[in-house]
């Protein structure tokens, strides 16, 4: 037999605003302990000294992990003028300086070069692999390195503030890969300014939002009381772009085991109206609850990922 597993079977998400100062390895950490959830995971890590969304998995929903890892993201970011850093953030060391002060109107004309699909360089200090080794640790250690363009998708970006002459505020909506700092460089690079991010908070990932997001201390305080399920959004909560499919129980027993099931032609017609182009990806619903992510195949749904929920998960 197996080993039990540690702490209790718990399935769900928090939506948590992280505050500043805290990695995200950490942040999940204190809401698996305040909740004594056997596993817990993150998607979409975000850097210590940004704040705002971080999406953390519980239980089963660790299995919907890699579908809000490529889902889109909100983000809003201050730029100071004036300094630019090795890091292109505030805790970096100077690299360069400049009076230069873009004004509101300037930073406008230049935002729709950075809106769509763009070639976009990644920052030195970054997470990307670079022969087996993170960027950012070869950064630190002083080698010289170069990272090849991405392109990336900016769906959206536009000024949401400008406090004074020295900063600037942004807010952008965009998808996957795409770095703040890199935006931050180049943005300054073609208003012929120094420029970098002095505050970042994300605001938006997938279906993630801060209407929904709670702070550790509201999750810890609810510990105590034992209330802590009230914070749990669903399981499926990370799938808002997969279209559902209810089936009968019957079904579901099957689809639990591993095995597929057949579909009618209207079933199959109503869900591919829904499918994104290119997937076949379909959740399987019985109860309003999620039962397996299915690939829907000549008619069949065939189970990839099957959710085991306690009654109350």
């Amino acid at each position: 037999m197996g080993r039990r597993r540690k702490g209790d079977s718990v399935s769900g998400w928090i939506c948590l605003d992280k505050p500043y100062d805290l990695t995200s390895t950490h942040a999940v950490s204190r809401v698996r302990r305040a909740f004594n959830a056997q596993k817990a995971g993150h998607a979409g890590t975000l850097d210590p000294l940004a704040t705002g969304i971080l999406p953390i998995a519980l239980g089963e929903a660790t299995k919907t992990v890699p579908f809000l890892v490529d889902a889109d993201k909100g983000y809003r970011f201050t730029i100071a003028w004036g300094r630019t850093t090795a890091t292109y953030d505030r805790e970096g060391e100077t690299t360069a300086q400049s009076d230069a002060r873009p004004t509101v109107a300037e930073v406008e004309a230049a935002l729709p070069a950075f809106v769509g699909e763009i070639s976009q360089v990644p920052p030195a200090y970054s997470a990307i692999k670079v022969d087996g080794e993170r960027a950012y640790d070869l950064a630190r250690a002083g080698e010289v390195f170069e990272l090849a363009a991405r392109i990336v998708t900016v769906h959206s970006a536009r000024v949401a503030d400008a406090p004074d002459a020295d900063h600037v505020t942004l807010e952008i909506a965009c998808g996957k890969g795409t770095y703040v700092r890199a935006i931050v460089r180049d943005l300054a690079l073609a208003l012929g300014a120094c420029g970098h991010v002095s505050d970042l908070r994300r605001t938006r990932v997938g279906g993630f939002d801060e209407a929904s997001a709670v702070t550790l201390e509201m999750l810890e305080d609810l510990g105590h009381k034992a209330r802590q399920s009230e914070l749990l959004l669903p399981v499926e909560t990370a799938l808002d772009d997969i279209p559902e499919l209810a089936v009968t129980a019957e079904d579901a027993f099957r689809l639990k085991q591993g095995r597929s099931i057949v579909l009618v032609p209207r079933q199959v017609e109503g869900v591919k109206a829904r499918l994104k182009p290119g997937s076949r990806t379909v959740s399987a619903m019985a109860g309003g609850r999620i039962v397996a992510l299915c690939e829907m195949r000549a008619g069949r749904l065939e189970p990839s990922r099957v959710f085991l929920l306690e009654s109350g998960d």
